[in-house]
C-alpha cells in the first residue's frame, strides 16, 4: 500500500501571490492543503479562493510572532512584544519568553481560539492546525493549542518533527537541519498529549521538507519524493511555501522572496513526475486524515464551503 501524502502550503494569506499560488497549484493537482492566516494581509482573498475550490483542505495558520493578534491585546499581555500592540517580532524573541515562563498557556489558547473562529465565522470548513514557525513543536504550546482544536471541534494537528530520513536532503542551511535534530527530543513529548496518543486528535507520522525552508527546488523536492516509503500505511505531510516574488511580497516580513517562485516550480514539476511512477503516494488532506473521527459532522462553524 502506497503511504498517503498531504502537501500543504503555508502562509495562506500572506499576499495575493500567494493565494494564487495556492489556488493555480491546487488546480494543477499537486496541492491538497492551505494553512490560513487569520491574521494576513489578504485573508478575505484567500477565503473567496477556499469558497471556489472546496476540495482543498484549509487549516488554521496559528500565528504567534509577528504582526497583530486578533484578540484584543490588552487580554493576551503575555504574547506581545514592547508596543503591548503587536506580537513579538521574531521566533527568538517568543522562544525566550516561552523558556523563561514569561508567556501564558491560557493567552496561547485564547488567541489560538480567535484565530480559529475567524476562519470558521467566514465559513471555512477547517481541516485541521499548524503554526507560523512551527511554535508549537514546544509543548507549552502544543497543549493550548490542542485545547483550542477541542473546543472547536477540529480534530487534527500538524506533526512538527521531521523524519530522519529527510532531514538531511536540503543541500543548504546546515544550522537549519542540525536545529531540526536538536528539536527531535521534544518528539515523545509531542505524541504522547493526550488527545494525540489516545487519537482523538490525529496527525501524521511525520512533516517532511521543514529543513529545506529555502532549498526546496526541484532537485531537493524529487530527492525528498524518492526518499517516500515506498509501501507503508503512513501519512505524512510536505511542508511548503509557493507563491509569487512580487510588490505585495516586498510589503511583509518574511525571509522567504524569491524562493517562493522556485517552489511552485518545483512542485509543478516534480509532483506529476512522481505520481507516474508505481506506489505513487496517495494525495490526500488533512479532513481525510481525520475523517474516521467524525470531524466537523455535528459543529454548524464546520459546514463545508461551498
Amino acid at each position: 500500500m502506497p503511504p498517503r501524502l498531504i502537501i500543504n502550503a503555508d502562509d495562506f494569506g500572506l499576499t495575493r501571490g500567494v493565494n494564487r499560488a495556492v489556488q493555480e497549484l491546487h488546480q494543477a493537482g499537486v496541492l491538497t492543503s492551505a494553512t490560513l492566516m487569520a491574521t494576513g494581509n489578504v485573508f478575505d482573498d484567500a477565503v473567496v479562493i477556499a469558497r471556489a475550490n472546496p476540495a482543498l483542505g484549509v487549516g488554521c495558520h496559528v500565528v504567534l510572532t509577528d504582526g497583530h493578534p486578533v484578540s484584543p491585546p490588552h487580554t493576551i499581555p503575555s504574547l506581545l512584544g514592547r508596543d503591548g500592540k503587536s506580537f513579538r517580532p521574531s521566533l527568538l524573541d517568543f522562544v525566550q519568553a516561552l523558556v523563561r515562563g514569561g508567556v501564558r498557556e491560557d493567552e496561547i489558547e485564547r488567541e489560538a481560539l480567535a484565530q480559529i473562529e475567524k476562519l470558521q465565522r467566514a465559513g471555512i470548513r477547517v481541516t485541521h492546525l499548524d503554526s507560523h514557525k512551527h511554535t508549537h513543536l514546544f509543548p507549552a504550546v502544543t497543549r493550548p493549542l490542542l485545547r483550542a482544536a477541542e473546543r472547536t471541534g477540529i480534530f487534527a494537528i500538524r506533526n512538527p518533527f521531521e523524519q530522519s530520513w529527510s532531514v538531511s536532503l536540503g543541500r543548504g542551511h546546515r544550522l537549519r537541519q542540525v536545529q531540526v535534530r536538536l528539536l527531535r527530543t521534544l518528539h515523545s513529548r509531542f505524541d504522547h498529549q493526550p488527545p494525540i496518543h489516545s487519537g482523538k486528535v490525529r496527525t501524521t507520522s511525520g512533516t517532511i521538507g521543514i529543513s529545506a525552508t529555502g532549498d526546496l527546488d526541484t532537485s531537493t523536492l524529487c530527492a525528498i519524493l524518492r526518499a517516500l516509503p515506498k509501501d507503508s500505511t503512513e501519512a505524512f505531510e510536505l511542508c511548503c511555501h509557493p507563491g509569487y516574488n512580487d510588490s505585495d511580497l516586498d510589503r511583509v516580513t518574511t525571509r522567504l522572496r524569491s524562493h517562493r517562485d522556485i517552489e511552485r516550480k518545483a512542485l509543478l514539476t516534480e509532483i506529476p513526475a512522481r505520481l507516474l511512477h508505481p506506489n505513487a503516494p496517495r494525495l490526500i488532506h488533512y479532513g481525510e486524515l481525520a475523517e474516521a473521527q467524525g470531524a466537523c459532522t455535528t459543529d454548524s462553524r464546520c459546514e463545508n464551503v461551498v
